[in-house]
Formats: C-alpha cells, structure tokens, sequence
C-alpha cells in the first residue's frame, strides 16, 4: 500500500503532466456537462420523469438555502449558477474516491527510483491543486460580485480607507487585517476540503487492507456522507462570502431603520461562517 501526498502523473500531454486527479476531474466535468445538455429538454418539456424530479428538488432546496443566507430572492438567483456548480462539481468529485478500484487499479511507474502503482482513480479532491484552484475561484468571484454591486471604488474603498476618515486609524487597519482575510480564505477552504478527502482516502485504503470483505462497508456510508458535507460546506462558505462582499459599509452609520436591518443582516451572516468556520 502506497500513499501519496502528491497526485501521480499518468502521462504527458506535450510538456503537461496529466494526473490521475486531473483526468477524473475531467471525466465528472464532462459527465456533468453531458448530464445537464440530456436534461435540460426533459425539464422544459412539461412531462418529468423520476431522474427530473430529484434533479429539480435539488435545486429548489439548494436555491432556498442560498435565499436564506442572503435574504434577498434576487442576489439568490443570480449566485445560484456559480453555486450550484461548485457543489455538484465537489460532490461528485468527493465520491470518485470511493469508486471500486481506488489504490488498486493502476500502471507500475519508477518514481523516485523505485517502481510503484500509480492508480488510475484519485478523488480530485484529494489533489490540493484542485482545491486551491477552487478556493482561488471562489474568492476572486466574492471580488467580483463585490465591484459588480458597489462598483470598483465602492468595493476596494472597504479595505483601502483613508487616515483622515478613520479615528485613530481603527478604520485603516481594520481595512487592512480585512483585505489579509480576504485572501487567507484560500489557505483555509483549500486545505480543509483537502485534508478531509485525502484522509477519507487513506481510512479507505488501510480499512481495505486489514479488515475482512465487507468491513469497508460503514466507512464507505461515512465517507459518502463526509463528500455531501463538505461540498455542502464549501458552497455555502462562498454565499456568505458573496452576501458579504456585495453589502457596503458605508451605509451603516446613517441610523435609519434600513440600515439596522442591514447591518443586523450582516452580523448574522457574519455569525453563520463563524459558525461554518469552526
């Protein structure tokens, strides 16, 4: 039994070396692609069958949990795309490393002057390229959305705020300890979906390798489980981080009722990735 921080390379495309990770990461982009195009006549069609409906409760519920972070029908429809992509995407990259073959199935490789099995199946997710790209994703579309309501001055003017209009520069540095936030998000979204992935991975392999035929079988429930949870988590990690990055703070000290509300909006939000977070 080998483990392997790092995905393994199967074969070079030109100069780029394809991994086992990279190539089932495009066979379930493909797949969700290929899914999406077969039943998109079917949902428009006005006679669902079985596979329509659960596809279409699934976005009900997801498109309602987002409407409740952000409390704003209209925010929740135009995040939903970016969302739901993100969760399908990690959901069903989580569960390819629970495919039959994962650690067995495979080439013999020299690596590192040894010869080893490299396995053809390795959850995306358990790549941490993957899930840095992803988290990259995600916190660069929080700055997008950010410009896209409040414009680019509006935005940036969160974090960047000048001296004179702060007392005592609590303002300034605030904005400054933010904008560090903003971006050690990566560290934090990329290295939790990974790390739980991988061990999942490892539990799996050592499970395989000491326990009787059938032992696998409460771990393989709890590991389907812990892929549901962690797309789950990831995606609604990034609503409240869009919800957040399109609110302006500079509405909050005008005293008005709707300001209230805005910012009582917002220290829930704030409250709920706390709670996400930990």
């Amino acid at each position: 039994m080998t483990v392997s921080l790092a995905a393994e390379p199967l074969f070079m495309l030109g100069t780029l070396p394809v991994t086992n990770a990279v190539l089932v990461g495009v066979v379930v982009f493909v797949a969700l692609v290929v899914a999406a195009v077969l039943l998109r006549p079917k949902m428009t069609s006005g006679v669902p069958g079985a596979v329509v409906n659960i596809v279409e409760t699934i976005c009900e519920v997801l498109l309602s949990t987002i409407e409740g972070i952000t409390h704003d029908r209209k925010k929740a429809e135009e995040f939903f795309p970016l969302i739901a992509t993100f969760f399908l995407f990690i959901l069903f990259s989580n569960w390819t490393g629970l495919l039959p073959g994962l650690g067995s199935l495979g080439i013999y490789k020299e690596i590192h002057g040894e010869i080893e099995l490299v396995p053809f199946l390795r959850a995306p997710s358990a790549d941490l390229n993957f899930t840095i790209a992803l988290s990259l994703l995600s916190v660069f579309a929080a700055q997008w959305y950010g410009m896209k309501h409040l414009g680019f001055f509006g935005h940036w003017g969160k974090f960047f705020v000048p001296p004179w209009k702060s007392p005592y520069l609590i303002g300034t540095f605030v904005g400054i300890l933010e904008l560090v936030s903003e971006f050690a998000k990566v560290i934090s979204f990329s290295f939790r979906l990974f790390g739980n992935v991988f061990a999942g991975e490892i539990l799996l392999m050592v499970v395989g390798s000491l326990a009787p035929m059938g032992g696998t079988l409460p771990f393989l429930v709890l590991e389907i489980f812990v892929g549901l949870v962690q797309a789950l988590v990831f995606s609604l990690l990034t609503t409240v981080f869009l919800t957040i990055a399109t609110m302006s703070h500079d509405e909050e000290g005008h005293g008005s009722a709707e300001d209230e509300k805005l910012l009582a909006h917002e220290i829930d939000i704030k409250k709920h990735y706390a709670a996400e977070h930990a």
